[in-house]
């Protein structure tokens, strides 16, 4: 997540060059330097396939659960280290490694390199051991090649509270934004609030030029390095980044005000945090906290990103919102209420919650993300804190999901304004199959139903649920498999209607034969069934058939 608020005014910022040297944030002015540094990781076969075998499956399943010590015994077990050993041990578990080891795993780049990079520092505490001042792993971008992406050590990784402008590596909210982009091939993409670089990363493979913004200064110098790193991975000019992407400081649309893109990206500090009184804003974690109350921030987000979208253009992006208690007991809370009040009328907007928690279980959370637990007493504190800000609000539960925004082109509506519920696992990734429901989205809109030639989906499977000795099932169900594997429950009509469809009769004669034969007296069956019909197309259950007779 990026971080939003008020920029540091202490750089003044002209270019993407004036982040290759910030403060406590990898050095990015030396391209020689760090491609002998690239070299390096490459000798040493330093790589997602790689380490997944060095460590076996057990202890790479730990691993990703941040439990380092089965990682860290495989490799105190070594009788001669090895390069990706090291490398291993200092970028992603937090061990020491001496100098003669280090020296041994970068040839290419030496430990004066890597203090000139300001990868390593020397472990003042244990006399001639060496330890990273970064984490460094490898991820599979859009591009063909595998790259590497630096980042700050996480707490499980480095003892401590983290601190606050902490700059967040590769996270399952990254991934999920990642897997969750549409990705078609657009002149101008913004990914807002880009951290250490993943999102625009992904936009580089598919995107002419790219604009890349944060707050923070130190996430941008993160970025800088970490495009620099993987220039040949990612197509770019180390002597002319400018060409393809841009950097710039500043907060929510600022950088780019008089700007309009036609994509935007933004995993955005979406974490509702509360504000206590006394304490300096300083103090927040800037990579998730937006320093703005409850779900402010995200709000102000999706009604001011389609300003800045050319006519067409989409945006993507995760967050937060508060669901406010019901009236009585008795009813269930609208989630959706908030995320309806932030869209104007001439947006399209698709909104999937995939989760809700409560107050309590949302605060522990944060305050076990930043290892804010080791103080009990600050522990109290904090928890206290989000609980009496989440009462102030009345607020039943948080939700979390992902947001698709569009600006229409004159006169085209073809998603709407759409809401939906998934709490169970999903496709991933899922992009492709929301490009594909927009696109259907948007060819229905021209009222060519009646005459397409339909086939239910490969991944469609029907279940049909009845009492002993029924003559009827009670329950019909629509099953997907793939996507975003939604559930439809279907009455008799609209299951006689997908049973029917192999692409021979067009949807007109199949509604029509249905109504001749049980119809009977019903004069909405038609319109109905056309109904559930469309419901089924727009959701992936029933395909038009191209080459139809």
């Amino acid at each position: 997540m990026p971080a939003f608020g008020h920029a540091d005014r202490l750089l003044s910022v002209t270019s993407t060059d004036d982040f290759a040297q910030v403060p406590d944030a990898p050095r990015s002015d030396d391209i020689h330097l760090i491609d002998g540094f690239a070299a390096d990781l490459r000798a040493a076969g330093y790589g997602h396939e790689a380490i997944t075998a060095f460590l076996g499956f057990s202890a790479h399943e730990a691993l990703m659960r941040d439990a380092l010590i089965p990682a860290l015994r495989l490799i105190a077990a070594q009788q001669v280290p090895t390069a990706l050993g090291t490398m291993l041990g200092l970028f992603m578990l937090g061990a020491e490694a001496s100098g003669e080891d280090v020296a041994a795993a970068f040839p290419a780049t030496g430990t004066q390199g890597l203090l000139r990079l300001g990868i390593l520092e020397q472990a003042k505490e244990s006399g001639g051991m060496w330890r990273s001042l970064v984490d460094i792993r490898p991820h599979a971008s859009d591009s063909d090649a595998e790259i590497w992406v630096a980042s700050d050590l996480g707490a499980h990784q480095r003892p401590g509270v983290l601190r606050h402008d902490h700059v967040l590596g590769i996270g399952q909210a990254s991934l999920t934004l990642a897997q969750t982009t549409i990705r078609p091939t657009v002149d101008t993409a913004l990914d807002l609030g880009t951290g250490c670089g993943i999102q625009a990363f992904h936009l580089l493979s598919h995107a002419r030029r790219v604009i890349a913004t944060d707050i923070s200064a130190r996430a941008l110098g993160f970025t800088r390095f970490n495009l620099l790193l993987n220039h040949e991975g990612l197509g770019l000019d180390p002597q002319d980044l400018g060409d393809r992407i841009e950097l710039r400081l500043g907060s929510l649309l600022e950088p780019v005000e008089g700007e309009h893109f036609d994509l935007v990206v933004s995993n955005p500090p979406f974490v509702i945090t509360p504000r206590i009184a006394d304490r300096e804003s300083a103090e927040r974690f800037t990579y998730r906290d937006g320093g703005m109350p409850g779900d402010s921030l995200v709000a102000t987000l999706v009604r001011t990103i389609p300003g800045i979208l050319n006519p067409g253009g989409s945006a993507q992006m995760l967050a937060n919102w508060e669901i406010t208690a019901a009236a009585t007991p008795e009813q269930e809370p609208a989630w959706d209420v908030g995320p309806r009040s932030w869209i104007e009328s001439d947006t399209e907007a698709w909104f999937i919650q995939r989760e809700a928690v409560g107050p309590t279980q949302y605060a522990e959370t944060w305050l076990r993300d930043a290892s804010q637990g080791r103080d009990a007493g600050e522990f109290a504190v904090q928890y206290g804190a989000y609980l009496d800000d989440f009462a102030s609000r009345n607020v039943d539960s948080i939700g979390f999901g992902m947001v698709w925004l569009r600006r229409p082109l004159v006169g085209a509506r073809g998603m709407g304004q759409l809401f939906e519920t998934i709490g169970h696992p999903i496709e991933q990734p899922i992009g492709a199959y929301l490009a594909r429901d927009i696109a259907v989205a948007d060819e229905l809109e021209a009222g060519r139903i009646d005459e397409m030639h339909l086939v239910v989906a490969e991944d469609v499977t029907e279940e049909r649920h009845q009492r002993p000795g029924a003559e009827h099932p009670g329950v019909i169900l629509l099953r997907q498999g793939a996507g975003l594997r939604r559930t439809e429950i279907m009455d008799t009509a609209l299951a006689g209607f997908v049973s029917a469809c192999d692409g021979d009769l067009d949807v007109s004669s199949l509604v029509g034969a249905l109504e001749s034969l049980v119809g009977g007296e019903d004069p909405e069956f038609s319109s109905r069934l056309r109904e559930g019909v469309v419901r089924l197309i727009k959701r992936g259950f029933l395909l038009e058939m191209r080459n139809n007779r």
